[in-house]
């Protein structure tokens, strides 16, 4: 790194990139447009790239930027941090447990796995959700405990990652009663007459119910597809359509989300990991979900 580099600096481009313009930045910072301009170009300058550049009325990031920002957004995440991390280390000592939440796993299955650590008096969980590559990223880096997916960590030269199986259930059919009395007769050909939700592909379910529907030469009306779950079984719900859910968690899908379920998916399977830097677990609260599996 240069001798040059400031923080100070690379805060100021931080806010201009998340503003979208010097102007709207300097009105948050309350400075002047001129200083702001300044503190950028300084940085551009002690890094020898440009970070951005106009784009209509306001500015947009260069490759150089896009790298930048994604540095700086660990950065001044792990400052915002820094009084959370003060305080808990004089107060009350916590069991602190941080989990990497895959984007195609289903918030309820969530809830469900976590059970076993909640009882802990002392816990202080912290979620996080995104794609399986990016919090296999923080996993690597410890700033993660452990990550539950869908599916187990791809194979990486790179990092040294162990998979360890959580469970899994069986999918079935769930929808109103409405959509279930419509769908009831003849299934599962029926499927072909209803509207279905399905989620997208970020789910590693979702090849799995493409290849059932073809077995069965059914061609669906899919109107609509979601990454979040929570919002599959919300629309779901709403009586939009007919869409698959774990049976795994089907007391908690009656009683949140008041549907019904119309029929299994025969077949169709969704598995359940903890993905960890360990293959001897040592977090003890990570330790406690994995014997929890069923």
């Amino acid at each position: 790194m240069s001798t040059a580099f400031n923080y100070k600096h690379l805060y100021y481009f931080w806010v201009v990139a998340k503003e979208g313009g010097i102007s709207r930045a300097a009105d948050k910072l309350d400075m002047a447009v001129q200083t702001v301009s300044a503190q950028v170009r300084e940085l551009e300058r002690s890094l020898g790239y440009a970070l951005l550049k106009p784009a209509g009325r306001g500015l947009v990031l260069t490759d150089a930027g896009v790298a930048a920002m994604h540095q700086a957004d660990h950065i001044f995440q792990l400052g915002e941090d820094l009084p959370a991390r003060v305080r808990d280390a004089v107060s009350t000592p916590a069991v602190r447990l941080a989990v990497g939440i895959s984007d195609g796993l289903p918030k309820l299955v969530v809830h469900r796995l976590l059970q076993p650590a909640m009882t802990e008096p002392n816990l202080r969980l912290l979620c996080h959700e995104g794609e399986l590559d990016d919090l296999l990223g923080d996993l690597a880096l410890h700033r993660l405990d452990v990550v539950l997916s869908d599916r187990p960590a791809p194979p990486n030269p790179n990092i040294k990652l162990y998979s360890h199986a959580l469970g899994s259930s069986p999918i079935a059919w769930y929808g109103t009663a409405a959509m279930v009395q419509a769908a009831t007769q003849d299934f599962p050909h029926s499927l072909a007459q209803v509207p279905l939700l399905l989620p997208t592909a970020h789910a590693a379910v979702r090849t799995r119910v493409d290849h059932w529907l073809e077995q069965r030469a059914l061609r669906p009306r899919i109107v609509g597809e979601f990454e979040d779950s929570a919002l599959l079984k919300t629309f779901g719900a709403s009586g939009m359509g007919v869409f698959p859910a774990a049976e795994w968690v089907h007391d908690d899908l009656l009683a949140r989300y008041a549907v019904q379920r119309l029929g299994p998916c025969e077949g169709v399977m969704e598995h359940f990991f903890a993905i960890g830097t360990e293959k001897k677990v040592k977090h003890p609260l990570v330790h406690r979900l994995l014997q929890a599996t069923p």
